[in-house]
């Protein structure tokens, strides 16, 4: 069995005109990723390998999430082809795992993600929103052998819209 984790990067800034490769975090994308991160800790397998999208605002949403759960960010691959807004060659990236890890991480975009899981899940999604978490388990060994699994947790930031990130304060 594979558990494959798809977490869409957090919102972005449209502040200055920017490649959108190079697009930032905007504060809300901040706030959503240590909300998002806080959130999940109980709903990741033992082991992983993390994947990211090469974008600025998928590198930083990855570095959020691992450093708020303590994984280590010399741990996160990041990967050209993640940054992609197609289905296919998501699943194509997908396929590239290696079968030693049975757990994958992985930070991208869409309309890639939305696409993706409604192909491989079992639970119809219009959207899936920035900063949104989906785990799905496969019944597969080998990551070649991508196919439909079970949906077992989406976590979504309008989930939590009653409570808000506050940073700690240091004194």
């Amino acid at each position: 069995m594979k558990n494959l984790i798809l977490i869409r990067h957090a919102k972005s800034s449209w502040e200055t005109p920017l490649r959108d490769i190079d697009r930032p975090l905007s504060k809300r994308g901040i706030d959503d990723a240590h909300l998002i991160s806080s959130k999940i800790i109980d709903f990741l397998p033992k082991t992983f390998v993390v994947w990211s999208s090469v974008a600025k605002r998928a590198k930083e949403t990855a570095l959020i999430l691992t450093q708020n759960l303590g994984i280590p960010n010399e741990t996160i691959f990041l990967k050209d082809g993640l940054y992609t807004f197609d289905e296919f060659q998501l699943e194509d990236e997908i396929k590239k795992c290696e079968n030693k890890y049975d757990n994958l991480i992985l930070f991208g975009h869409n309309d890639a993600i939305t696409n993706f899981v409604n192909k491989f899940g079992n639970l119809f999604m219009d959207n899936v929103p920035t900063t949104g978490f989906v785990s799905l388990e496969i019944q597969i060994q080998d990551w070649k052998e991508l196919k439909k699994g079970k949906t077992v947790k989406t976590i979504f930031p309008s989930h939590f819209k009653h409570e808000q990130y506050k940073p700690q304060s240091i004194h």
